[in-house]
């Protein structure tokens, strides 16, 4: 699964690569490390609004839920099930691009996962990529607050990420540009799953001595 991202990129680099405008550029702010976890504001284009950059928080909320719990279980979603999980089946054609140019996975090195490799993921020399996702809206009866929420939609680990991600064996779907329209206009799901991928490039972060670059082609 993926739960670590990475978006360094200026706004501009962002409009021009996708052809869109930033809506608001006060939430605008590129990191090293976006962790899921905390649940940030990060730039996505959703198929309403394919001409505008927007932040939505990581972690779909589904419309029906009682609060906003469940969003520790919804970062990923496996495409492979999208149409069975309530969680999801509602939002299956509420399609997003999120924005990003690079992410991390850990290789364990014994099944315990107590020491582990980390390596930075991405198509090279850092290019902007976008992820499928999946996006909702949620209104919180307590404040009255609309909260805009998305998910990462993963698949089965390419060889490449396999070698990485050795123990759950997934990846998210980086899509080729060519196919970001597509997946925005509802091409069938089927389509993104494994076989398909991008080439990747993975290298070892610190506090690793040496980096090793692994190529997929």
């Amino acid at each position: 699964m993926c739960f670590h991202t990475i978006q360094t990129k200026l706004a501009l680099q962002i409009e021009k690569r996708f052809k869109a405008k930033i809506k608001d550029k006060h939430s605008f702010a590129p990191s090293e490390h976006i962790n899921g976890f905390d649940f940030p504001k990060t730039p996505i284009i959703t198929n309403e609004h394919p001409d505008i950059i927007e932040h939505y928080n990581w972690g779909l909320i589904p419309h029906w839920a009682k609060d906003d719990d469940i969003k520790t279980m919804t970062l990923n979603a496996k495409i492979e099930t999208l149409s069975e999980k309530p969680s999801f089946r509602d939002v299956i054609n509420q399609r997003c691009l999120i924005i990003a140019n690079g992410f991390y996975e850990w290789q364990w090195l014994d099944s315990k996962g107590k020491n582990k490799v980390k390596y930075e993921i991405g198509i090279g020399h850092r290019d902007l990529f976008a992820f499928a996702g999946l996006y909702s809206s949620w209104k919180d009866t307590n404040t009255g607050e609309i909260k805009k929420t998305y998910t990462m939609v993963t698949t089965e680990a390419n060889p490449l990420m396999a070698e990485i991600h050795n123990i759950k064996k997934r990846m998210p779907i980086i899509l080729h540009p060519e196919d970001e329209k597509k997946w925005l206009e509802l091409a069938p799901i089927n389509q993104f799953a494994l076989p398909y991928s991008v080439d990747l490039v993975a290298t070892k972060t610190p506090p690793d001595t040496e980096a090793q670059q692994l190529f997929l082609f």
